[in-house]
């Protein structure tokens, strides 16, 4: 959607090792798809489209692509809310880290 086309590999983590992907939610959606089920799915949000906006300008990003992230980032949010296994905000990284960590370990007792 932002005019770049990557490709996700499906990794085999090893044994007893989790594997995380940053990756955009049509993605997603893809490796969702060939999971077999395998797979929890975080939105990681900004704060609101606001912040996103300043910390798109903050890194030095030019006008057309800060309006193309946010556009899309908006977009997204909605696709990727009925995707996703759980949420988490970005505006603290030590609580965001915290959180996702347990949803890692949730879902780890989850397989076992």
């Amino acid at each position: 959607m932002l005019g770049e086309y990557y490709g996700t590999p499906l990794p085999e983590p090893p044994a007893g090792l989790d594997v995380v992907l940053e990756i955009d939610v049509q993605g997603a959606e893809q490796v969702i798809e060939r999971s077999n089920g395998q797979v929890v799915f975080v939105l990681l949000l900004p704060p609101s489209l606001e912040e996103q906006e300043a910390r798109l300008r903050g890194r030095g990003d030019s006008e057309v692509q800060i309006r193309r992230r946010v556009d899309l980032g908006a977009k997204e949010l909605e696709s990727g809310r009925h995707l996703a296994d759980a949420e988490v905000v970005n505006d603290d990284v030590e609580r965001a880290v915290g959180e996702l960590a347990a949803i890692v370990e949730a879902a780890r007792k989850r397989e076992a």
